[in-house]
């Protein structure tokens, strides 16, 4: 039944015939095929059809123009606001160009000789369908041998630049050996480049850098030679630069008021003041919102310095970090001094955003049927210390009925209030560290301080935290760090009703934890690696593979365990551990990391993969981790046939009763999923989804029987689940619904295998996010 309403739709939209808005006398373009005729099995077409000039109708799951089913939905009347609005939805229909097919064969053959087939050919045909008024294109591609380099030979104006250039060679693209591919040329130019500019000379680019092949009749071989010509002559006028020459920095020059929109000439900005600082020279507005400390700190270009474009990229990184500017620009101009002809004036240019903010949230919440409202505050401040530091306090109180009942709203305790404060400095904040190390790392150092107060008719809890990180880039944002060296979180119960532990949790570990005070000091690590491009090459429209890694470690209770052997008696920790304050400390090691890859068929489709692993190990002063720093299954970023912390650990039944919740938890982690995505019209996009995983206990605890961690079992207590998911794609958003369906189910007295007879009430899950799930 449920099926059917799917495919009802599906095949709705499917059935349309294709051709049905094609003009007569003409075909749809309903395939596009490439092939190569390669005997030495050297050429890579993977990319090729980038090239081409008309692409048919895009296709979901390689089969089905599910847009193009929309398009034919609609009616010829144009006139009418239904068939307007479902053409907008769908895509028109692709007709095929002859004059496109043969710019097609012209761009393939460009593509091949580029890299280095030259003696390439191209050869295309059509395959009619009359009846259908459909048309397949299909190019064949003889690539031939390719020209490959046998030698390189480099030639230089002086032996200053054969010795830049070589210093550096081992970075080279082009060796001997290679293909002669333009691309790989390309590269290495913009390369010498960069080197050039590192080293001062601001006026070099890569046009003066050219490369001559030189073959022989009947030699696929290819004697390479490379020229780094000088200055072309007439080049030069009265405010050109000359590009072979060094350039010194003579005058650093901030500008923190410039107006981007002002046609002022930088020589003569009129400044309210001009403060000097350590060599750098600040031209202030009315305010002086930034301290010239800051400033310089922050600024990698120094007066008397060369110039080199890795400075100047170092201070962008920098100043980028301040939020309290809006737009950030340097620009550099030659010296106005005939004298002084090889020396560079830099003008850092500065533009402030707004200082402070406040904004209003008002907001429902469904916490597992409990239904509420909660309504916050939140203050900004970018500029709080005049060094674009960051202050946020948000203020927070939320009301939820347990029940789902607002009878008796003014006098249950059912309240939450909580205040959040963050500091955040542009800076490296640390003693005893050099200012040398501090610029070289270039971190934003964060404080992050808060306090919730909870009120239940059965207790009174206070939570509170504070910690200090340090976050950082590196390898133009493809690696992120976090370094906390300390983190605390501290629960505390100051007034409960009589017995209320032993009531609701006489022998229940997990449930006392949650509800007994407790204090967690730990230091943190995290790391982020992506190979995701900055910025799109002009050789390729997209990126095929995308993989992410992160990892987390942490340790808890060390320092602590350490002061307390030291200044106390030797006792039984697991009998009676010891304690900070009167409140026992938990002490423990836990790493999570996670791995994915996105493949991109198309701009409207891609097959994503993850895995994920996790461990935490109690130890010392602790024989079970903090509840909240333990694994839990399912839920919309988990196994999606499970609802969250319903799921594991290992072959742990389950209830799904309240009592029962907190023990669906597990010091191991292991995930897997693999999702096919596809845009379909307008904003929405498609999930079809496989996951597996569960979580396990490292110990075995007696309220989770069944959850222990067995190697030579764990395999067997994988769940599974399989489900469709709509998303909605709001570009700076996303709105994910997936709907799981159990496939494995290891739970002890369970149906196994839900695959082959599935229910739909007992193994259905339906999940709301936001985001992709990985």
């Amino acid at each position: 039944m449920h099926l059917a309403c799917v495919l009802l739709p599906l095949t709705l939209v499917l059935g349309c015939n294709s051709s049905r808005h094609v003009p007569k006398e003409s075909y749809l373009l309903d395939q596009v095929n490439i092939t190569v005729d390669d005997s030495t099995n050297t050429f890579d077409a993977r990319e090729m059809s980038a090239y081409l000039r008309q692409q048919p109708n895009h296709k979901m799951l390689w089969s089905m123009k599910f847009r193009l089913g929309i398009y034919n939905m609609s009616g010829n009347d144009t006139t009418k606001w239904w068939n307007r609005w479902i053409r907008k939805l769908g895509e028109a229909p692709v007709i095929y160009d002859s004059t496109l097919m043969e710019a097609g064969n012209d761009q393939l053959l460009k593509a091949m000789v580029n890299k280095g087939f030259l003696s390439a050919k191209v050869v295309s045909d059509t395959v009619r369908d009359d009846k259908k008024r459909k048309i397949k294109v299909n190019y064949t591609l003889m690539p031939g041998a390719p020209l490959v380099i046998r030698s390189i030979d480099y030639s230089f104006p002086d032996s200053v630049f054969k010795e830049i250039v070589m210093r550096d060679s081992s970075a080279f693209v082009v060796k001997p050996g290679n293909f002669l591919d333009r691309t790989a040329l390309e590269t290495q130019r913009e390369i010498i480049t960069q080197s050039f500019r590192d080293k001062g000379y601001y006026g070099f680019s890569k046009e003066y850098i050219t490369f001559n092949a030189d073959t022989t009749e009947g030699s696929r071989l290819v004697d390479l030679s490379m020229t780094i010509n000088p200055p072309y002559s007439g080049s030069s006028t009265a405010n050109a630069i000359p590009s072979h020459e060094k350039y010194t920095i003579r005058n650093v020059y901030f500008l923190p008021d410039f107006d981007p929109s002002s046609a002022e000439s930088l020589r003569h900005y009129e400044a309210a003041d001009t403060v000097g600082y350590k060599g750098i020279i600040i031209l202030y507005g009315q305010k002086k919102y930034l301290r010239p400390g800051v400033l310089y700190e922050n600024c990698f270009i120094r007066p008397g310095q060369d110039y080199r474009q890795s400075e100047v990229d170092r201070t962008y990184q920098a100043l980028s970090r301040f939020s309290i500017l809006k737009f950030i620009n340097i620009r550099f101009l030659p010296s106005d001094n005939v004298e002084n002809d090889h020396y560079l004036d830099a003008y850092v240019l500065l533009t402030p955003g707004k200082s402070q903010s406040l904004s209003l949230e008002l907001e429902g919440t469904n916490s597992e049927g409990d239904l509420g409202v909660a309504a916050s505050a939140t203050y900004t401040h970018r500029n709080i210390g005049k060094g674009s530091e960051t202050l946020t306090a948000k203020i927070r109180g939320a009301y939820e009925s347990l029940s789902g009942n607002l009878d008796g709203l003014l006098h249950n305790r059912y309240m939450e209030y909580s205040l959040d404060l963050g500091l955040n400095f542009p800076k490296f904040k640390a003693p005893f560290l050099s200012e040398k190390f501090k610029r070289k790392i270039n971190a934003t150092t964060e404080l992050n301080v808060s306090m919730t107060y909870q009120e239940r008719p059965e207790y009174t809890r206070i939570i509170s935290t504070a910690g200090w990180s340090y976050k950082w880039v590196h390898n133009r944002n493809h690696n992120r760090y976090v370094l906390t060296p300390i983190d605390i979180n501290y629960v505390y119960l100051p007034e409960s009703t009589y017995n209320f532990i032993d009531q609701i949790a006489p022998d229940n570990p997990l449930l006392r934890y949650s509800y007994e005070d407790h204090f967690i000091m730990r230091l943190g690590f995290s790391f982020y690696h992506s190979n995701k491009w900055n910025e799109v090459p002009w050789r390729l429209a997209i990126q095929r593979n995308i993989y992410t890694i992160r990892a987390n470690v942490e340790f808890a209770g060390n320092l602590l365990f350490l002061m307390s052997n030291i200044f106390r008696h030797h006792r039984d920790v697991k009998e009676d551990p010891y304690k900070i304050f009167g409140i026992h400390y938990s002490q423990y090691f836990k790493i999570n990391s996670d791995f994915a890859l996105l493949h991109t068929f198309d701009e409207r489709n891609s097959l994503a993969f993850h895995a994920g692993l996790g461990v935490g190990y109690p130890y010392g002063n602790s024989s079970i981790l903090p509840f909240e720093k333990r694994f839990y299954g399912g839920g919309a970023n988990g196994v999606r046939g499970w609802d969250v912390r319903t799921l594991g650990p290992g072959r742990y039944p389950g209830t799904n009763s309240v009592s029962d919740f907190i023990n669906q938890c597990g010091d191991i982690r292991l995930d897997f999923s693999a999702e096919y995505r596809a845009k379909l019209f307008w904003i929405l996009e498609l999930g079809v989804f496989i996951d597996a995983g569960n979580i396990w206990t490292i110990h075995n605890y007696p309220n989770q029987p069944g959850g222990m961690f067995h190697f030579n079992s764990f395999y067997k207590e994988l769940a599974a689940a399989y489900g469709l998911g709509l998303r909605f794609d709001f570009t700076y958003f996303l709105l994910r619904f997936d709907l799981g369906m159990k496939a494995h189910n290891p739970a002890l007295g369970a149906e196994e295998w839900p695959l082959i007879h599935p229910r739909w009430g007992r193994d259905s899950s339906f999940h709301f996010s936001i985001g992709y799930p990985f």
